[in-house]
């Protein structure tokens, strides 16, 4: 090979080195912030091919929703109770010029973040009492407020400082240092107990309500049935004896005779005993028949 094409070749690795070191790509889950000496100079969000001088290097960041689940702390109440608290943090990086020369990496981020969220816990749980956080009632909606304000002001200072986004922060589990949890418990057990009384206390009196209207709309029913029984027992009496004085006026005789018959009926029978004298009206028929009839 002759010099000149010594030279050539060269030139050509070189320019070709040039190349290789003047484009780069990024990818859609990654930013790309190019720095000239240390120093950043442009972020490059959209993914593809971009172009730079050889002398500038390029870092690459993963701008994907990131967790960090610390380790359980605990915390004080405005009550002066301790609570265990297991929270995780969602969060990515939103400036990574601000975030590579406020901290650098994950690890540091991480770090400032667990510092920004307990300074938040901490001085939230402090505004609130135990009962209030182990209470039945609203504790859900308290807390998720609490939590929702504190995401909101952790992302702002988080974003101002270090470039990180605050997406949200929530509560894994809330427990209560072993030395509390018999009193809490106790607490716990009280307060369903009074519920439980004031429902039994709730449902007596709907009971006592229900039976008192049905026992009014018993009477009301029955005194209803009452009135017409006796309306119909009173037109039958008047039937029956508008019949009576109907047959009576026909036959006067034989409707008194039917009546001493049906006295017979009621006031003799085999233990019957009756001393009378012989010209009693209600033995005419038996001594003198048809004739004592009339």
């Amino acid at each position: 090979m002759t010099t000149n094409n010594k030279y050539l070749a060269a030139a050509a690795g070189l320019g070709a080195l040039l190349l290789y070191f003047s484009f780069y790509c990024v990818r859609e889950t990654d930013f790309a912030l190019v720095t000239q000496f240390g120093r950043p100079v442009r972020t490059v969000a959209d993914a593809g091919l971009h172009a730079k001088w050889p002398f500038q290097s390029v870092l690459r960041f993963d701008r994907r929703l990131r967790i960090y689940d610390p380790r359980p702390s605990e915390f004080l109440t405005r009550d002066k109770k301790n609570l265990v608290i297991e929270n995780y943090v969602a969060w990515r990086i939103e400036d990574p010029g601000r975030f590579i020369q406020s901290v650098g990496d994950t690890s540091s981020a991480e770090m400032r973040l667990h510092d920004i969220i307990w300074s938040g816990l901490s001085a939230a749980l402090g505004n609130q009492d135990l009962d209030s956080l182990v209470s039945a009632a609203n504790t859900k909606l308290q807390v998720q407020s609490m939590l929702d304000l504190l995401a909101s002001d952790a992302d702002r200072a988080a974003v101002a400082q270090y470039g990180i986004r605050v997406i949200d922060v929530r509560i894994k589990r809330l427990n209560l240092p072993e030395q509390n949890k018999q009193s809490v418990f106790a607490r716990m057990r009280a307060e369903r107990e009074r519920i439980a009384l004031q429902y039994r206390a709730e449902g007596e009196e709907q009971a006592l309500t229900i039976r008192a209207n049905a026992e009014r709309e018993k009477e009301e029913i029955l005194s209803a049935a009452y009135r017409e029984a006796e309306k119909i027992r009173g037109e039958g009496d008047a039937e029956a004896t508008r019949i009576y004085g109907k047959a009576y006026s026909k036959n006067p005789e034989f409707y008194k005779l039917i009546r001493t018959l049906e006295s017979y009926k009621k006031v003799l029978d085999d233990k019957t005993t009756i001393i009378l004298s012989s010209d009693s009206q209600l033995l005419k028929v038996l001594t003198k028949g048809e004739a004592g009839a009339k």
